[in-house]
């Protein structure tokens, strides 16, 4: 199970309890560009300290595949304008 699907997992099945509250603020922070307490991430027991690094990785390469993405739709685009 990825990160994100397991974050999603403790946050819906245990909502008050700290872990889900500090990955909650995570991934606001990761869509909103807000500032987020990596010290927080660290109180986090171990499995959930990994869930919470895993969930930073995954994050990161999905705006990388964006970027792709976003650059091939332009390139289309100049490619249709000169044609």
């Amino acid at each position: 199970m990825n990160a994100i699907k397991q974050a999603r997992k403790l946050i819906k099945g245990k909502p008050d309890s700290e872990a889900a509250k500090t990955l909650a603020r995570l991934v606001r922070a990761l869509e909103s560009d807000e500032k987020f307490s990596l010290s927080d991430l660290y109180a986090l027991d171990y499995d959930n300290f990994n869930v919470g690094i895993e969930v930073l990785k995954e994050w990161r390469l999905e705006r990388y595949y964006m970027g792709k993405v976003r650059l091939h739709d332009l390139s289309v685009q100049l490619g249709e304008l000169h044609a």
